[in-house]
């Protein structure tokens, strides 16, 4: 089953309806800058760095590659096996929302707890909020499989090479219905016309706008 919402598209529509639109259907206009790519690649080394600490891992975007709408089934398939399971980018999907989970670690008593990886050094709204959906989807997906996702931590950089570890389990279930009703309220947007948003704070908070630059170039058309 195809997907409407990811957590990126998530978290991009939480800042804008008018960039989840351009994610979903002209991801070409998207321009990011050096600093922002600077900023993916040391995010990847570090969570390649704290994903070392599991070395009999199943990397699930290994096996399955850019076919991510086949990660959920695969994964379903690993966390059902008997006895412990730990997989990296496991998928999640429901309500047609798909989450891929850096860390799924399930234990063989049936629960299950996931680690999301973040570079940053201190715990900011966004990650909270990013928590929040893929907890959504994942207690949901997990349930259905007779799973119980027990833990959901948001692992970030101590600021000295290591880990610092929070604990956003009653955070995530505290926001359930929120996010559900955001979720229904993004896929309102991805599934109608282009939204028209004026330009303001929300082209740069929490993160830069990859598509300002478009957004700049059609407002300056519409005023010659």
């Amino acid at each position: 089953m195809s997907h409407v919402l990811s957590k990126s598209r998530y978290i991009r529509g939480l800042q804008c309806h008018r960039a989840l639109y351009f994610d979903v259907y002209e991801p070409k206009l998207a321009h990011y800058s050096s600093e922002t790519l600077a900023l993916f690649r040391a995010g990847r080394e570090f969570e390649y760095t704290y994903k070392s600490l599991y070395p009999n891992a199943k990397d699930v975007s290994a096996e399955l590659g850019r076919s991510v709408d086949s990660y959920p089934d695969f994964t379903q398939r690993q966390l059902l096996d008997r006895g412990e399971v730990v997989l990296f980018e496991a998928g999640f999907l429901f309500n047609e929302v798909l989450v891929l989970a850096d860390v799924v670690v399930k234990q063989a008593d049936g629960n299950v707890a996931i680690h999301e990886v973040k570079s940053g050094s201190r715990l900011t709204e966004t990650y909270v909020r990013d928590a929040s959906v893929q907890y959504y989807v994942a207690v949901n997906a997990l349930r259905a499989m007779g799973l119980r996702l027990s833990t959901f931590d948001v692992v970030y950089n101590n600021g000295e090479g290591g880990f610092s570890v929070a604990d956003l389990t009653v955070e995530c279930q505290v926001a359930l219905g929120d996010v559900a009703r955001t979720v229904e309220e993004l896929k309102d947007v991805v599934q109608g016309f282009e939204p028209q948003v004026e330009l303001g704070p929300h082209c740069s908070q929490p993160y830069p706008c990859p598509y300002l630059d478009h957004c700049l170039a059609l407002k300056r058309a519409a005023a010659s």
